[in-house]
């Protein structure tokens, strides 16, 4: 198997400069992530729903990505119905709540299957699978962002103090500590690979850190932020880092599978946007639901 660092990075067939054991250019990275924490802070400190309007542009941009990486495997997703289709679900999502969403799935999917019937029968399986696997793994699971913003009462002013605000606050919180403490242990420590064929560069001294710091950053989001328990505090790094983790590993395998190191290169220093969801997507779901459930 390839090694990480030497695959084409977005398809564009260049090879990946390699940059060590870091596996990314770290100053434009932490630039490229305070840019974007930014733009999520700004659109939650006044109106919430100018949030989902960046959780809209998130699924276009990664449907676009997913579109185009998949055209390598000459599977060619019907973008426009999916970008549509993944737009109503947040929007449903957030209006609405889950019944809503569920409903909203069900009719993006089906409609997505019927929207490739017209190009005929050759290749309409794989591709209506890979359509309804998308509708699925982006639009489906970052309509979960809608329901935690909804948190608390719906769609309102916004601010800091808004609980659906210090929902998203804590799960975008506890996804970066994960994403954080796996870098820096594994750069600092790795030594015995977790997944070698899928993620060379990921380490189980890396998931380590990545434990730590998340159950840390979980007890105090939960305890000082959204006034819960210690205990689900606990709970909420451990679902987050093993998520995140698995997240991590799935996207790997996607873009192994592409043969391509990143989804496109539309944030410097991180390569697509996809490649910067993929842990987020992951842990939103469960995140919510604990969320739901225990504090709200």
């Amino acid at each position: 198997m390839t090694n990480n660092a030497t695959l084409p990075a977005g398809g564009s067939g260049k090879p990946a400069k390699d940059y060590g054991r870091a596996g990314r250019n770290v100053p434009v990275s932490i630039a490229s992530a305070v840019v974007l924490l930014a733009v999520v802070a700004a659109s939650l400190a006044f109106v919430k729903t100018a949030f989902m309007v960046v959780v809209a542009v998130a699924v276009v941009v990664g449907v676009w990505e997913l579109r185009r990486g998949m055209l390598a495997k000459q599977i060619d997703l019907p973008e426009q119905p999916l970008m549509i289709g993944g737009v109503v679900m947040v929007v449903v999502a957030y209006f609405w709540g889950a019944d809503a969403l569920v409903t909203a799935t069900a009719v993006t999917g089906l409609a997505v299957m019927l929207w490739v019937l017209h190009r005929g029968v050759e290749g309409y399986l794989s591709t209506a699978s890979a359509t309804v696997f998308v509708v699925f793994y982006l639009p489906f699971l970052g309509s979960f962002v809608a329901l935690l913003l909804s948190e608390g009462g719906g769609p309102g002013a916004g601010g800091f103090g808004d609980d659906g605000v210090k929902a998203i606050i804590s799960w975008v919180l506890v996804t970066i500590a994960s994403d954080i403490g796996g870098f820096v242990a594994g750069v600092r420590f790795g030594r015995h690979p977790m997944a070698p064929v899928i993620s060379p560069k990921k380490s189980w001294e890396g998931f380590a850190g990545s434990a730590v710091f998340t159950i840390v950053v979980g007890v105090v989001v939960v305890t000082q932020l959204l006034d819960g328990g210690w205990y689900v505090g606990i709970a909420l790094g451990v679902v987050t880092v093993v998520m995140a983790v698995l997240g991590d590993l799935c996207e790997s395998v996607i873009k192994r599978d592409l043969g391509v190191k990143d989804m496109s290169q539309v944030i410097p220093g991180h390569g697509g946007l996809m490649d910067r969801l993929d842990s987020l997507l992951a842990t939103v779901a469960p995140v919510w639901l604990l969320l739901h459930y225990a504090v709200f």
